[in-house]
């Protein structure tokens, strides 16, 4: 597929699939559909250019195993779903902004300098869903538990 052959079912198919995923894990896709299917055709040029889905709004290296991080659902979201209520690039949202009850912000892209990615180990929090036992490692817990549909408040930390 070549960047410039991205067709409009192509981002229809993707977006289906992005919104089944999502609905299906307690996740929400960004409720402004342009936006979404604009961001969807960013997912496919980088697949086309590089053979991954990297995330549309940040400068992917061309080379996987230094953009693994920012593979699209990137490393960032669940984190930046709990602090800002959307993941960088907004293709995720919170419950909230889904439903309209708040709007999406510009948010502050936490994505250290690509050197210290390779250095750096990120630390992660083991959260458990009470419910299901379903285990989960980053620094917040999920706001639905992809399993069960338990609330973020049924989450306790593992480790």
């Amino acid at each position: 597929m070549q960047a410039n052959k991205i067709t409009d079912k192509m981002v229809q198919d993707l977006y289906e699939r992005l919104r089944r995923e999502a609905q299906a894990s307690g996740y929400h896709l960004n409720p402004d559909d342009n936006f979404v299917k604009e961001l969807i055709r960013g997912l496919l040029a980088n697949e086309a250019r590089y053979g991954y889905q990297a995330c549309p709004c940040r400068l992917a290296s061309g080379k996987k195993d230094n953009d693994l991080d920012i593979i699209c659902p990137c490393d960032y979201r669940d984190t930046d779903l709990a602090r800002y209520g959307m993941c960088y690039c907004a293709l995720y949202v919170s419950g909230a902004i889904a439903k309209g009850e708040k709007s999406a912000e510009s948010i502050p892209d936490r994505r250290p300098p690509t050197d210290e990615i390779k250095k750096t180990k990120l630390p992660y929090t083991v959260w458990r869903c009470k419910v299901c036992g379903y285990l989960c490692a980053r620094d917040e817990p999920p706001e639905v538990c992809p399993i069960c549909k338990a609330k973020k408040e049924r989450f306790e930390q593992f480790i």
